[in-house]
């Protein structure tokens, strides 16, 4: 549409001279009906700057007026009345402009972006590569112009609306005079945007269909197919071949606690480092299972976060399982924080923490299980420091635990008598 910017400058003078002067709501009323069928009987780009600036002077009308404040307290004021009027007739303004060009460009640069960033299936490629075609072919007779481009996908399809847009801005379509080109560039733009929302794309498929495409099922034939469901059959198979990578597929895309148990399980068996970062996020809300597994991949890393749950005198359980981990894990750092369990309130909770320690392996242990031995009420918790000491083997702890061969429980007295063999064996000939 053309350039109103003459009539626009006289409708705002117009406009500011009326401001000048004292306004009432029903002056401003008339304005506003004025105006609305001003907007009806618009029919170029310069018909709405007019009523746009109409629009700007009425609403500094209002803002400056003083209007009485209506006798019922229920009753809208003016000045929210005519101000709620006036803006319906801007989002009526707003809807009557265009359209532009640059809504086609948009529009195709939208749907360039789709195109780039979605995962397509082997069957919503060729609809997608259609949609391009159709959409250039159509751009190229409209304004009459030819497109090349490459056949790579989607590179060269992306290269192609590129051009597209640059030769629709370059041509300069202007809203009155070449209404109807826009018109049949639109045309073209929603079929090309319905067409890309129409093809298949990856998200569209169920997680088995996607999980066939990638070859998931690939190891399961007719000679091991003993499980159901499938999925399962694979993460035992995987198992088996030792491919942890297939057991996280499974652990990431099934959520069924049967398969998420199953995954943990088979991570358990295996200890193998791959599945540390999933099983370390589920530790991290104190997951048992989880937190065995770490154990079993026997990495450092976990040990800060591990000992964060071993004082936890709530949860006897956790405690122990922690305790059990740390100790598979073996890493020094965990000496301290596992001894202090010796003092915990539950008896299988300081057993657990003695036999930690004769895992980890650290001499500095040695001087506490002995005072577990000297002390500790509970023959339970006696008997796992003495197999502590005996897993530590130093001749320091050797002896530690020798003191109590002839201790009055016979699970302290078995470990004591260890204890005496390993030192008798260790002395030279």
């Amino acid at each position: 549409m053309s350039d109103g910017s003459d009539e626009t400058e006289e409708s705002a003078a117009s406009a500011d001279e009326e401001t000048a002067v004292d306004v009432t709501p029903e002056t401003v009323g008339d304005r506003l009906d004025e105006t609305e069928t001003a907007l009806e009987n618009a029919e170029t780009e310069a018909d709405l700057d007019d009523v746009e600036a109409t629009l700007d002077a009425t609403e500094t009308q209002i803002e400056n007026a003083s209007f009485p404040e209506p006798d019922d307290e229920e009753e809208e004021p003016p000045a929210e009345r005519l101000t709620a009027r006036l803006e319906e007739l801007r989002e009526t303004l707003n809807e009557q402009r265009g359209p532009y060009a640059s809504d086609v460009v948009e529009a195709i640069e939208t749907g360039r972006e789709t195109l780039t960033e979605t995962r397509w299936t082997e069957s919503g490629e060729p609809d997608v590569i259609s949609a391009v075609e159709t959409l250039v072919a159509s751009v190229g007779e409209t304004l009459d112009v030819r497109f090349d481009y490459g056949s790579e996908f989607p590179d060269e399809y992306a290269t192609a609306l590129d051009r597209v847009t640059e030769c629709i801005t370059e041509t300069d379509l202007h809203a009155d005079e070449d209404d109807d080109t826009i018109a049949s560039l639109l045309d073209a733009t929603d079929e090309f945007t319905d067409a890309l929302d129409a093809a298949e794309e990856w998200d569209d498929l169920t997680v088995v269909e996607q999980l066939t495409v990638e070859g998931f099922y690939d190891r399961i034939d007719s000679q091991n197919r003993k499980d159901f469901p499938p999925e399962l059959g694979v993460v035992r198979v995987a198992e088996q071949e030792n491919d942890p990578d297939r057991i996280l597929t499974a652990f990431e895309r099934f959520d069924s606690e049967f398969m998420q148990e199953n995954c943990v399980d088979a991570f358990r068996r295996m200890g193998t480092p791959a599945a540390y970062d999933a099983m370390a996020g589920l530790a991290q809300r104190r997951d048992r299972p989880a937190i065995e597994v770490l154990g079993k991949i026997g990495d450092d890393e976990a040990c800060e976060m591990l000992h964060e749950y071993i004082s936890d005198e709530s949860n006897p359980p956790l405690q122990k399982t922690v305790l059990k981990s740390l100790g598979e894990i073996g890493s020094p750092e965990s000496t301290q924080p596992v001894a202090n369990r010796l003092a915990a309130n539950d008896s299988e909770v300081r057993s657990q923490a003695a036999r930690a320690l004769g895992r980890i392996g650290d001499t500095r242990a040695v001087e506490p299980l002995g005072e577990v031995l000297a002390e500790e009420e509970r023959d339970t918790v006696r008997a796992a420091a003495a197999w502590a000491l005996v897993r530590i083997g130093t001749e320091r702890a050797l002896e530690a635990a020798t003191q109590y061969v002839d201790d009055r429980s016979y699970i302290v007295q078995t470990e004591a008598e260890t204890a005496a063999d390993r030192l008798e064996t260790a002395k030279p000939a």
